[in-house]
């Protein structure tokens, strides 16, 4: 159910808060089931190994009900609705917001703010997911953390990725061949470059990049 990437993204689970909320446990999985729509439709959700999942069961036949992912008015938006009302109960209940959607990227923000006093500014309403670094002594930008489509900076998958602008000036060069790190996406890239936060280079390589990017704003 694509409900699930909508209203869980940058959210992370609570898991002693599940049982209170209704959910039941056996073999590893959590599992809440929620009549909706006259009782006619079953919303069917389980946790497993942390991730979350959903499925919308038609009663009349018995089966999975597929169109809830469809584009649609009327009838399958009142669905959707219907859902998406207990999935963000849920969320609001049993998960609690970070800033970014992957790990790196929330261990590198929350270092940035113990080390610098900085945290991140959301400044483009077209971009929410772009959050903004600045030294808090100059006010300019040091970093940017952004999420994009992977085919921006390399190959032709298009899955959402995360990745940190740093400025390097004339360093810039030396780091281009470093797996992970490439010319950085909507900036200058004689002074930027756009370093992927999926794990590929350790925090501790990416915390000494900041902070020569630190220095030079």
């Amino acid at each position: 159910m694509k409900l699930i990437d909508e209203v869980f993204k940058k959210y992370k689970l609570i898991e002693d808060n599940l049982i209170d909320y209704g959910f039941t446990y056996k073999d590893g999985i959590y599992s809440f089931n929620k009549l909706i729509h006259n009782d006619s439709f079953e919303l069917q959700i389980t946790i497993k190994d942390k991730k979350i999942n959903a499925k919308l069961i038609d009663l009349d036949f018995n089966e999975e009900y597929k169109l809830i992912d469809s584009i649609g008015s009327g009838f399958i938006e009142s669905l959707k609705d219907e859902c998406k009302g207990i999935l963000i109960d849920i969320r609001n209940k049993c998960y609690y917001k970070e800033e970014f959607i992957f790990p790196q990227s929330n261990r590198i923000s929350l270092w940035i703010k113990e080390k610098y006093n900085s945290i991140p500014e959301y400044l483009w309403e077209s971009a929410p997911g772009y959050g903004v670094f600045r030294n808090t002594k100059t006010n300019k930008w040091f970093g940017i953390i952004m999420n994009i489509p992977k085919n921006k900076i390399i190959g032709n998958d298009n899955k959402e990725i995360e990745v940190f602008n740093v400025m390097l000036h004339e360093e810039t060069q030396n780091y281009l061949n470093h797996a992970g790190i490439y010319p950085a996406y909507h900036m200058n890239k004689k002074h930027w470059v756009s370093i992927l936060l999926d794990d590929t280079l350790p925090d501790d390589y990416i915390k000494n990049l900041i902070n020569i990017s630190y220095l030079n704003s």
